[in-house]
């Protein structure tokens, strides 16, 4: 199987990392930043993994995207292949995805690194 890159970061903190594969969860997914008890928390936080995790559609993106990582390492010129996710500010959703992502990959036999850009940064006030 192959090696993959997975890259969590947040769009408010700048552009997003060059990918083969950028996947926005800002518009079709819930920021739990939106709710005060999860604000300062981040993916580190199991309630934070949590929520995400509960969200409809997110299990079916995750599954979704575990098969186009598996496409790409399938062409002709196969190396490693890295996805980039991102969320507003980099701490709850696209680390969580990040995660849940790495998770399924590994148990279909890539070899997966994982890299969260945004998750130490500060709270971004909005």
């Amino acid at each position: 199987m192959a090696a993959v890159q997975l890259i969590s970061f947040g769009y408010l903190h700048g552009a997003a990392p060059a990918a083969h594969l950028t996947v926005d969860l800002r518009a079709h997914f819930r920021d739990p930043h939106v709710s005060p008890e999860l604000r300062y928390m981040t993916a580190a936080d199991a309630l934070v993994r949590d929520v995400v995790r509960s969200t409809p559609g997110i299990r079916g993106l995750v599954a979704a995207t575990a098969r186009a990582v598996t496409a790409f390492a399938s062409g002709p010129s196969a190396g490693e292949v890295t996805v980039a996710a991102g969320c507003a500010g980099g701490r709850h959703r696209a680390p969580t995805f990040v995660l849940l992502l790495a998770e399924r990959l590994r148990a279909e036999g890539h070899e997966v690194s994982v890299t969260h850009l945004d998750l130490s940064l500060p709270v971004v006030e909005r």
